[in-house]
């Protein structure tokens, strides 16, 4: 059977602040490479899978930087393609205590923003490949953008591949006159596993999730009301097989509670509760949740108690890691998962 996993996106430099300082203080930035389904790529290589990461990236020396990167962690890089003038980047402020995190994109005009349909051989990306992994954040970029996402989709879908769909939301990145929901609507529609958060699934189904509410592992699920919920969605996207809605609770800048409910072929299963009480880095999280279930439902089979828990114990980890990406293996999240009622932090 046919493992190897693709996934498309757009890699960007983020720059950070050190030790907490805000955008607009200090002198230096550290600098780490990221993005949605390039952090998918490097979570899934981690945990010994063959994943091609296919992207547009310039042809200099950010651009070479970007794929020594992604192939020092065994990324595979044959279907990047070099052209556009420059590299996205994003600025990034970490929350501490009361104050909030806060992103500054320049992105625009960036090689990704700018590819066009045709540039990508998608048939022979996906020749040999099992699951393709793409996110709502690549439509947003741009109309060109767009278009090439579903090129991919729709390939991928006459090929027989499992398509694995984060919905991804980021409303400062919509700025080309097309709505989220318009565009993303008919790709979801092909999918096979279907990502996101409360609000992510409430503005692509316009059905409001239930409350996550948690303030401790001892919270309570309303089983019932996921029912009901997930019940409407599959209306929506009868093709989907298994839904995840992703669940934190921030308590403080540092402070989460972490949590996931997987709806597979009709039944329920809400996952653990991690509470988090040392969050060094969240960015990622979510990126490190689908790779880690990606990897478990084609490594541990249609198991979903320990597919859905395994995930969330991958998410919880990167809380811990700096940067972008979840630099964690499976069996590091074996160790933590079969030690399930500790803390992380």
């Amino acid at each position: 059977m046919r493992q190897k996993i693709v996934t498309f996106g757009e890699i960007m430099l983020r720059m950070t602040r050190p030790e907490k300082l805000r955008i607009i203080q200090g002198s230096t930035w550290d600098g780490y490479f990221g993005g949605s389904e390039a952090n998918v790529a490097v979570s899934l290589a981690m945990l010994g899978d063959d994943v091609e990461y296919v992207t547009r990236l310039p042809d200099n020396k950010l651009g070479q930087a970007c794929l020594n990167e992604l192939r020092k962690y065994n990324v595979g890089t044959r279907f990047v393609t070099r052209g556009g003038i420059r590299l996205g980047t994003y600025y990034y402020e970490n929350a501490a205590a009361m104050r909030g995190s806060s992103v500054v994109y320049d992105r625009a005009d960036s090689s990704m923003t700018t590819v066009a349909k045709g540039t990508i051989n998608w048939a022979d990306a996906f020749a040999d490949a099992s699951v393709f992994h793409w996110s709502g954040i690549s439509c947003a970029l741009s109309q060109s953008a767009a278009d090439v996402t579903e090129e991919a989709v729709c390939e991928a879908e006459r090929q027989g591949l499992a398509i694995s769909f984060d919905i991804n939301y980021r409303k400062n990145l919509w700025k080309y006159g097309k709505s989220a929901h318009d565009i993303l609507l008919p790709l979801a529609k092909k999918c096979d596993i279907m990502f996101g958060t409360e609000g992510e699934w409430q503005l692509l189904t316009g059905i409001t999730p239930p409350k996550f509410t948690a303030t401790s592992p001892a919270f309570t699920f309303d089983i019932q009301s996921h029912k009901e919920f997930f019940s409407k969605a599959k209306d929506m996207f009868p093709k989907c097989r298994k839904m995840i809605l992703a669940l934190r609770n921030t308590l403080s800048a540092n402070h989460h509670i972490l949590s996931g409910v997987l709806w597979s072929d009709g039944n329920i299963y809400p996952a653990r509760i991690y509470d988090i009480d040392n969050v060094i880095d969240p960015m990622g999280a979510g990126d490190a949740f689908i790779a880690a279930y990606i990897h478990a439902l084609l490594k541990f089979g249609d198991d979903s108690p320990k597919d859905i828990n395994f995930a969330l114990t991958a998410s919880a980890i990167k809380n811990s890691i700096p940067g972008d990406f979840n630099l964690t293996t499976e069996e590091e999240i074996t160790e933590v998962y079969e030690n399930a009622g500790k803390s992380i932090g």
